[in-house]
């Protein structure tokens, strides 16, 4: 449970610790939750050379942050948990809503996918993983910092400029 007085940066959130867990210590976010959409984005690319994966995809549900790391093997599972309930509320309020985008993308996929004949999977399939990717990537760049105020306030100019210039080329 988080200690109301717990905090990014400070105590058992510091930024050693966060860092040595591999979550972001600005943010309090680990790109390990994206491995979640990861996985399914991989299945919907499997689809246009092997349609018979259509029931992996299908099976694939949301998971939260907390239920992520809570099944998962992360070794830092609880302060991974702790650290998000921590993050700051622009850097946490974002990524959810980029989070629930993505969630409502599979969503719709998964219902397309259940209506489509076999010769629209592929199509399908792939129209969504080429969507997801560019989310997947925002919600990357929230969890280390770009793409918030967090960061480029205290960004030196030239690291957040560099920053932007990458992820449109990413």
């Amino acid at each position: 449970m988080l200690d109301e007085r717990e905090t990014i940066g400070h105590g058992e959130l510091s930024p050693e610790r966060l860092i040595e867990a591999n979550i972001n210590p600005t943010t309090g976010l680990a790109t390990d939750y994206l491995n979640h959409f990861n996985e399914v984005v991989m299945l919907l690319e499997l689809l246009t050379d092997m349609p018979d994966c259509i029931s992996d995809v299908l099976a694939w549900r949301p998971l939260s942050y907390a239920d992520h790391f809570m099944n998962s093997n992360f070794a830092a599972k609880e302060l991974a948990v702790r650290a998000y309930q921590a993050s700051p509320i622009v850097a946490r309020g974002t990524f959810d809503t980029i989070i629930a985008e993505m969630n409502s993308e599979i969503h719709t996929a998964q219902a397309k996918l259940e209506e489509a004949e076999p010769h629209q999977i592929g199509a399908i399939a792939t129209e969504v993983a080429e969507h997801m990717k560019p989310l997947i990537a925002a919600a990357g760049g929230i969890i280390h910092g770009h793409d918030t105020p967090i960061v480029a306030d205290s960004a030196p100019e030239s690291e957040s400029s560099q920053a932007d210039i990458d992820a449109l080329f990413a």
